[in-house]
Order: C-alpha cells, then structure tokens, then sequence
C-alpha cells in the first residue's frame, strides 16, 4: 500500500522571487526613521511605504534614539553645542542665575540673604 494519497504529479513547478536582502545606506536609514517620526503613528505606514517590515523599523528607530544609527554612531563623542555669550548688562547689576537639578531657574541680586535662598532652592528642587 503506497502511504501517499495525492497521486497527482506536478506538471509546472513555480519558483516564487522573493527577493534579496536589501542594503540601505544609514542616509537612506535615518531618511526613514525621520520620516515615522513625522507625525504620531507613521511608524508602520512608513515601514510599509518603503517594503521593510515593522520590526526593522522600530530596530531602526531604538538605534535612532540610542545614538547608533547613521553619523550619530560615533561612540564617546558627544555633540558641541556653541551657545551665544550673554549680554554683559546682567552680569554688570549683579544678579545671579540659580538652576536646579530638574530645570526650575532663579535669578537673585547680588544682595540676597544666602539662608534664604538655600531654603527657595531646596524647595524648588522637591517639585516635580
């Protein structure tokens, strides 16, 4: 007794193309990656757009966040920033600007009384 129950042989065999891996250059990358970023919820319609799979996308965009991806992969570099000189009139009357550790700025005459303003700082650090 023969253990196949289709007897039919096949008269054309068809190869489906896949297709190859593709290589994109981390231009073409970060290209993308921006352009999810463009408006809330693009990240699957633009993997779609551009045929790669939500799951490469969203490799792309932690790579993206995290630094590694395209000419921001340069490890133990950090950008430079070029920030203006500030004008010399706020320095010339005397004040003095405080920032806390979670943003919150204070800026104080020259003439402050210190306890004072160690308790205003300490304050202003415990908001959230």
């Amino acid at each position: 007794m023969d253990i196949l129950t289709d007897t039919r042989h096949p008269h054309r065999l068809e190869v489906v193309d896949t297709g190859r891996r593709r290589r994109w250059s981390d231009a073409a990358k970060l290209r993308v990656v921006e352009e999810s970023f463009s408006e809330p919820r693009m990240a699957s319609a633009t993997a779609r757009r551009h045929g790669i799979s939500n799951q490469l996308m969203f490799a792309w965009r932690k790579a993206y966040r995290e630094g590694r991806l395209g000419a921001r992969s340069i490890s133990g570099f950090v950008p430079a920033v070029v920030i203006p000189e500030r004008p010399k009139a706020a320095a010339s009357n005397g004040q003095l600007e405080i920032v806390t550790s979670n943003g919150r700025r204070v800026l104080v005459d020259c003439d402050v009384d210190a306890d004072a303003l160690v308790r205003i700082v300490r304050a202003l650090e415990t908001l959230a």
